[in-house]
């Protein structure tokens, strides 16, 4: 197995994280290590590292690269736990913490995994897969009305009713089970005008459908919040997305967490008593600059949001 990962700003992350080489950090998408090669690297034997993914193959592979240090620790959970994982290594407080809420490039390119529409594969698209739900589940057992929701919401995709009435016509024929098969459905749904324009057409809909079976978008609020609590103060969070929907759940969250007042506007002081958690360091998302696009065309959605616990 080779475990690609092109870590995305990763300089850009590094700084953000401001590393203290005796300081505790959790890269909550370990991946194949490539942001956590670069923050072990800054630590010293009393720092620690603690390394989560619900991918065990990218657990593996995270471990044969970072072999030679002894102060990582590998999670194999899903970074929703975050709070529960610390609490049972016993770590009141950490440094910093990174989430990159991607798609590792060995997923995307392992075509087993069911991932990418440039693959045939069977439908999948688990990053865990000991969870039950798949693709397969989804585009097979979803009425109409919830496919048409998930593309709209999750895709953004003009043409979700279209999509979803079509799979409901090819499911009366056979199940559908290979990636393929859903991209000829997807190409079939979406006119021919809009098919030749921007992105490949059934980009927006496998990102809902990957969104769906991991539940992406549901496990991040609580994720940041549960992750900023456990940041001590001078900590800091840094996050990387690759979509819209994740970009606004972090922006809007971090405003909350830094300012989290809930009294009327014409108040003239605070009454509720909730109290900043935060300050927003980067007051817009840094983005790749042109050198690393033309190395790595993926990271031209990723945008990186920090924040320092107050």
């Amino acid at each position: 197995m080779n475990f690609k990962h092109i870590p995305v700003l990763l300089d850009e992350c590094i700084e953000g994280l401001n590393i203290k080489e005796d300081g505790v950090y959790v890269d909550c998408t370990l991946g194949g290590a490539g942001h956590s090669s670069e923050i072990i690297k800054r630590l010293s034997n009393k720092g620690r590292l603690i390394g989560i993914d619900q991918d065990a193959e990218a657990i593996k592979a995270a471990s044969d690269k970072l072999s030679d240090y002894n102060n990582v620790t590998y999670v194999h959970n899903n970074f929703y736990n975050i709070e529960k994982i610390l609490d049972e290594l016993q770590i009141e407080k950490v440094d910093g913490i990174l989430m990159d809420l991607g798609v590792s490039s060995y997923q995307l390119d392992e075509a087993e995994r069911g991932f990418s529409y440039m693959n045939d594969a069977p439908l999948d698209m688990r990053m865990n897969r000991q969870n039950s739900l798949s693709a397969y589940e989804i585009v097979n057992n979803y009425s109409e009305d919830e496919l048409y929701s998930l593309i709209k919401d999750y895709g953004e995709e003009k043409f979700a009713k279209r999509i979803a009435a079509f799979i409901m016509e090819r499911r009366k024929e056979e199940p559908i089970k290979t990636t393929f098969q859903l991209v000829d459905i997807i190409k079939s749904a979406i006119p021919a005008k809009f098919r030749r324009e921007g992105p490949h057409p059934a980009k927006r809909t496998f990102q809902a459908i990957r969104i769906e079976v991991n539940r992406e978008l549901e496990i991040l609020d609580k994720a940041i919040e549960d992750g900023v609590n456990k940041l001590r103060s001078g900590g800091r969070i840094a996050i990387i997305t690759f979509h819209s929907l994740e970009d606004r759940i972090v922006k809007t969250k971090f405003k909350k967490l830094q300012n989290p007042c809930e009294c009327p506007k014409d108040f003239p002081i605070c009454v509720c008593g909730k109290k900043p958690k935060i300050n927003i360091i980067t007051r817009k998302p840094r983005e790749a600059s042109e050198n690393e696009l033309e190395i790595n065309p993926r990271s031209r959605s990723a945008k990186l949001r920090i924040g320092e616990k107050i």
